[in-house]
């Protein structure tokens, strides 16, 4: 069985940074494409971010583009989403995901999902 355990979360004020974390036990975290996801209240799930096994490919929302970056530590087994110039509409629960094979924009294509952890920005 795989676990994600999101951490990292938190309130910041608008134009603020802060560095999620996705810790993943139970199998061989090289072998999952990962991502990150949010949801707003009120909203469908949306896609943030994403990256290769390997690290070597990595996708953004236009949303986030610029602002967001994402990587991997396969050593460590964890995941990060460095969040910079954040805004108010950033708010959201911030979910990792991992999933088999390549990389992907839709949430019903991942396997893993964790807890999720809350990042407010106040403006």
């Amino acid at each position: 069985q795989v676990q994600l355990v999101e951490s990292g979360g938190g309130l910041v004020q608008a134009g603020g940074s802060l560095r999620l974390s996705c810790a993943v036990s139970g199998r061989t975290f090289s072998s999952y494409a990962m991502g990150w996801f949010r949801q707003a209240p009120g909203k469908e799930r949306e896609f943030v971010a994403a990256i290769s096994w390997s690290g070597g490919a990595r996708y953004y929302a236009d949303s986030v583009k610029g602002r967001f970056t994402i990587s991997r530590d396969n050593a460590k087994n964890t995941m990060y989403l460095q969040m910079d110039s954040l805004k108010p509409e950033d708010t959201a629960v911030y979910y990792c995901a991992a999933k088999f094979g390549p990389t992907g924009r839709s949430p019903d294509e991942y396997n893993y999902w964790g807890q999720g952890t809350q990042v407010t920005v106040s403006s």
